[in-house]
């Protein structure tokens, strides 16, 4: 049976682990991912790719350099010999001794920032002639996002800045093919940064087990007349860059356009919205800050039977069947099937790739045929929508593994492994999830929900 009875009711808290220390990637894991990168090239008829990063959009620049170049633009110059050139600004210039594959340094002042001196201003058009640009005959613009409109082709969609798009375009000969190559890196099919290793995976967990920790503790926290930048500080932590905007947001949302946390208190009865995510991992609630169902708003009184317990059926739904091997399609039409749109509402990817970003791509669409595969890190992404209904949402990051894969896991991160086999346990023997063989959950609160923030000792689970 896909869909299952969900009761709410006293429910032991999941573990948090502490103390556990960042995983650097490996040379060896670097040298695997050029390799990919220089295959996916190979396939398609690439002699060299243009990867952009800024500080929002560094994750296919990083996967190779190790690095983004911050408050600055930078550009990485993959040729299919494998030489590489990166392109920095005046602040960044040193980061390319440390970059993890080896690089020729070019300076270019136009990626620094306004009103910093342009000593050496030589014209991007030369940087890139230097770098051998003007002699290919199809390079592939990497922004952080492909394109796939639903009429046409996203191959001629550039999502780098003008200048950069122009440069390239004036240094390439005439003939020479560009297109749009991020896909080489984040699409499902091929990919380079679809699938993880196990040095990888124990890298992203540590984001992972960290916002978990982050919304336990501010779930722990919520109390009438916690302030929302009270519950927000809980949501950062050791330090780490958040890869997603922090919410903490309490009642009605998004006054005067403002996003983030403020000085608003918590009030008896508000809607309440929690999210943070790091490298690796997002964590996100949305409840209500009452004790037990009569507390509800008057309008909506049936909200747990007619919200919150079908979108936990789809989440318990969602990690008891998904597999490697199954399509993307049929991971959508399983969601479908359990919580049908057209009564509750949702109509993005119930199910996304995460990396250094919170969310890469995603093969879980409408009639996808991408299969899913062993090391693709996911998240549980389903997000109901009804008019006249405060949402509900419990989201976590777990990784799809097969038999071997789980193996190299144990044997080179037995610390991890513990981690992971504590958090399958409580799944199964507290919130009664039949979990899939191959769901390896990344962060400690995968499928813990309290709908009702005020009753802490409380969360939904399978009946029976």
């Amino acid at each position: 049976m896909v869909s299952k009875a969900i009761k709410f009711g006293p429910t032991v808290a999941p573990v948090k682990f502490t103390e556990v220390e960042p995983v650097f990637l490996t040379d060896e894991t670097i040298l695997e991912r050029k390799s990919k990168v220089l295959e996916g090239m190979k396939n398609e008829g690439f002699d060299a790719l243009v990867i952009y990063a800024d500080k929002e959009h560094g994750g296919n620049f990083e996967y190779l350099t190790g690095f983004i170049p911050r408050f600055e633009e930078g550009l990485l110059i993959l040729e299919i010999s494998g030489k590489s050139t990166v392109v920095l600004g005046n602040e960044n210039l040193k980061l390319a001794h440390f970059s993890r594959v080896p690089v020729t340094l070019a300076h270019s002042p136009f990626f620094s920032l306004p009103n910093q001196p342009m000593d050496n201003e030589a014209s991007l058009k030369s940087v890139f002639a230097e770098a051998g640009l003007g002699d290919k005959s199809k390079v592939g613009l990497v922004g952080w996002k492909m394109f796939t409109p639903a009429a046409g082709d996203g191959k001629a969609y550039f999502d780098l800045p003008y200048f950069i798009v122009d440069a390239v375009k004036q240094t390439l000969k005439s003939g020479a093919e560009l297109e749009n190559a991020a896909h080489l890196f984040i699409g499902g099919k091929s990919g380079a940064r679809a699938i993880s290793n196990a040095n990888e995976i124990a890298h992203y967990e540590y984001g992972a087990n960290l916002s978990s920790n982050c919304i336990l503790d501010a779930l722990n926290a919520v109390e009438v007349g916690v302030r929302e930048a009270e519950l927000g500080a809980l949501l950062t932590a050791e330090g780490q860059y958040n890869t997603v905007v922090t919410i903490a947001a309490t009642g009605s949302r998004f006054d005067k356009a403002n996003i983030y946390p403020t000085y608003k208190k918590v009030q008896k009865g508000d809607p309440l919205s929690l999210t943070t995510g790091f490298k690796g991992g997002l964590s996100s609630r949305t409840g209500f800050v009452i004790s037990d169902e009569s507390e509800l708003p008057a309008e909506q009184k049936d909200w747990l039977e007619r919200l919150a317990k079908p979108y936990f059926s789809a989440v318990v739904a969602w990690l008891e069947n998904i597999r490697t091997g199954m399509t993307g399609g049929a991971l959508y039409d399983l969601v479908e099937q359990v919580l049908p749109k057209e009564r509750y509402g949702w109509h993005l990817n119930p199910g996304h790739l995460v990396s250094d970003e919170e969310w890469m791509s995603s093969p879980v669409f409408h009639g996808s045929s991408e299969q899913l595969k062993s090391g693709m890190i996911m998240q549980i992404d389903i997000i109901p929508s009804v008019p006249g209904y405060t949402g509900v949402s419990a989201e976590e990051c777990v990784v799809l593994a097969d038999a071997k894969l789980q193996a190299e896991i144990s044997a080179q991160y037995p610390a991890l492994w513990n981690r992971i086999e504590t958090r399958r346990r409580y799944l199964r023997d507290e919130i009664g999830i039949n979990l899939s063989e191959e769901v390896l959950p990344l962060s400690n609160t995968v499928a813990y929900l309290r709908p009702f923030y005020l009753s802490k000792n409380d969360a939904l689970k399978v009946e029976g």
